[in-house]
């Protein structure tokens, strides 16, 4: 008789996977990439067409028995946020929970790849929109696009872009990061 293991009470463990769920090992190729740990410059454009500069960093690692990548991305007085990533079968795309309880910002996109790039869209929310210094669309929302692009092995580069009403794309903030170790 085989015996049950013993269940993980201590929660950095229960949180914490070593890789992802051999079921889902075939999708989880489009954000592997960005489990490790990432030093970034960041810039912001304002409304005003001014820039403000800034140093963070991500950390990013499997959890949830190997089903979810999650992440925390952090600038300084900024932000300091975490997504959870989901792979969803039945829509063939991750899930994204993007939560930064510094600044009170809650948003959902869904994440697929396009072309080398992966495109995560959303509907902006209110606190999102405050965060940003945007004006919030009347009537339909605005939509929110994040995109990963030019991803190494030791380097990507990460754009938010908003778009009212499906107009042109205002480029919003932009991540340059670079692997560290």
């Amino acid at each position: 008789m085989i015996a049950a293991a013993a269940p993980v009470r201590c929660f950095s463990e229960a949180l914490h996977s070593n890789g992802p769920a051999a079921e889902w090992a075939h999708k989880t190729h489009l954000y592997s990439w960005l489990v490790g740990d990432w030093d970034m410059d960041v810039v912001i454009y304002r409304s005003d067409g001014s820039k403000q500069r800034s140093q963070g960093w991500v950390s990013a690692g499997w959890v949830l028995e190997g089903r979810a990548i999650q992440d925390i991305f952090a600038a300084p007085r900024l932000f300091c946020g975490t997504t959870l990533r989901v792979y969803d079968p039945g829509l063939d795309a991750w899930r994204i929970n993007w939560t930064d309880p510094m600044n009170q910002v809650y948003f959902w996109q869904i994440g697929r790849a396009r072309g080398a790039d992966i495109v995560e869209e959303g509907k902006e929310t209110p606190s999102l929109a405050r965060l940003y210094g945007s004006v919030p669309a009347s009537g339909p929302q605005a939509t929110i696009r994040w995109s990963f692009t030019e991803i190494t092995p030791d380097s990507f580069h990460w754009r938010s872009e908003r778009s009212v009403y499906g107009a042109s794309w205002q480029l919003q903030r932009e991540y340059f990061a670079r692997r560290v170790g």
